[in-house]
């Protein structure tokens, strides 16, 4: 990491990240990919992801990208749980961010997201987006067991959101679609851009970022 802080814009993007991480424990409570380059800040968070050689199924992570007060660079993977209480502090009396002091591994962390190259494939209305997340989250809490623990919980969610979206022109996981509605990014009558690069394909909608791809932690 090049820098340990950056310097935010104004205190609603301050309470806007404090919001986007809350929504992104909800799913994985565990880290987030910071990535600062000139005045921009990345945050990327895992909506689902293999978690061994071989599993068949799609990285799906949250971006949320903001500006910064300054030119920064910086890169790390960091507690979500210590962002979020740094954020928490800075409310109302600061504008500095200060990344946390020790970094953490993470598997998803490692895979390389295309700076370009996006090609887009199709628009999607957000109407239809929040319905299928709705089903699909109604479909996990029908295939879930009376006190399933931890590891049944990861395959059941594994298994309906990497399971291809239907009523969409362009073969994209479930999973998307759960994302962009978990971490806020849908707006009902709005419509979202999808794109490809590569193996990689990115849901652009109004509040952020959904990006895929398929294929193990090499992948």
């Amino acid at each position: 990491m090049a820098s340990e802080t950056v310097v935010l814009t104004d205190q609603e993007t301050v309470a806007d990240l404090g919001t986007f991480f809350a929504r992104a424990r909800s799913i994985d409570d565990g880290a987030v990919l910071a990535q600062a380059a000139g005045n921009v800040l990345a945050f990327y968070v895992p909506v689902l992801f293999p978690e061994n050689l071989g599993d068949a199924v799609p990285t799906i992570l949250g971006m949320r990208a903001v500006a910064l007060g300054g030119p920064a660079s910086a890169e790390g993977v960091y507690p979500i749980a210590a962002m979020t209480d740094r954020l928490a502090r800075m409310e109302g009396k600061s504008l500095e961010l200060v990344m946390p002091p020790a970094e953490v591994g993470a598997p998803w962390a490692g895979r390389q997201v295309p700076r370009g190259g996006w090609e887009r494939l199709a628009v999607l209305e957000d109407d239809v987006l929040l319905a299928r997340a709705a089903e699909g989250m109604g479909a996990v809490a029908q295939a879930l067991p009376e006190n399933a623990g931890k590891p049944v919980l990861a395959t059941v969610r594994s298994r309906i959101w990497a399971t291809p979206m239907r009523d969409v022109p362009v073969s994209m996981p479930l999973g998307m679609a759960f994302g962009a509605q978990t971490l806020g990014f849908l707006r009902p009558g709005a419509s979202s851009v999808l794109f490809g690069s590569g193996g990689w394909l990115r849901l652009s909608s109004s509040g952020g970022h959904v990006l895929a791809r398929q294929g193990g932690i090499l992948g």
